[in-house]
């Protein structure tokens, strides 16, 4: 089976600073995958590169088969991204905001998604809000909503729960298991370790653009008796 996610060698630098190095792993279709480091290891960069927004000095990056460089269209169709910052449109209302984003990949008329969408992220009393008049925790949610809204196999949060409240947390999660148990690919980098441990099949641990550890999140527990996901973290960035 073709991997969601194949990462060879990959070098990104910005000027000195070798934000990956030599990085190469795979993701298996249909995993919940937990892409952990501290600040600096170089995940939002590989998810950059992943997404085509940077782009990779050497290596390869491919999306079930497809090229990120060669292939972007196809590769960035396979692919839904929630992004760290909270970057909006402030002139459209949160659905307006969802068929736009609909429009971008030739999708029309596919308001009962959106509407379901709508519904897990708790959006639905702010579907006709302006964009600037939500809290930071809706905007998120609206993130959320945009990354899945044509239904990508492969999806990437990236710190989705930051700042945000922990009902949302747990509405979130439900809906993301669900879209899991679907089939659909996910790809979560989250400092809340203890959402990891709770979710992930198996875990890369990631350090200064390098790999650390890679292992189902079963073993990198056994290794360590006794230990949380938190402190199995700690040791690992220790070495």
């Amino acid at each position: 089976m073709i991997p969601a996610v194949s990462i060879v060698d990959v070098v990104k630098t910005f000027g000195s600073l070798r934000a990956l190095d030599g990085l190469s792993l795979e993701i298996r279709q249909g995993e919940f995958f937990g892409l952990l480091g501290p600040n600096g290891a170089g995940k939002t960069t590989l998810i950059s590169c992943l997404a085509g927004l940077a782009r990779l000095d050497s290596g390869s990056i491919r999306v079930l088969g497809h090229d990120v460089v060669r292939d972007f269209r196809q590769a960035r169709r396979l692919l839904g991204v929630v992004p760290q910052e909270l970057v909006f449109d402030p002139f459209f209302s949160v659905r307006e905001t969802l068929r736009i984003q609909s429009g971008y990949f030739g999708i029309r008329r596919n308001d009962d998604w959106i509407d379901e969408i709508l519904h897990h992220l708790d959006l639905t009393g702010k579907a006709d809000a302006n964009m600037r008049r939500l809290s930071g925790g809706m905007k998120r949610r609206v993130l959320v909503a945009q990354a899945l809204v044509h239904k990508p196999p492969v999806i990437v949060l990236d710190e989705p729960t930051a700042g945000v409240d922990v009902e949302l947390r747990q509405g979130l999660w439900q809906f993301v298991r669900r879209l899991n148990g679907e089939g659909h690919t996910i790809i979560l980098t989250t400092h809340y370790l203890e959402e990891a441990e709770a979710l992930c099949n198996r875990i890369a641990l990631m350090k200064q653009g390098q790999l650390l550890a890679l292992d189902s999140t079963v073993n990198l527990m056994a290794a360590h008796p006794g230990a949380s996901l938190e402190e199995v973290f700690l040791r690992t960035m220790q070495r």
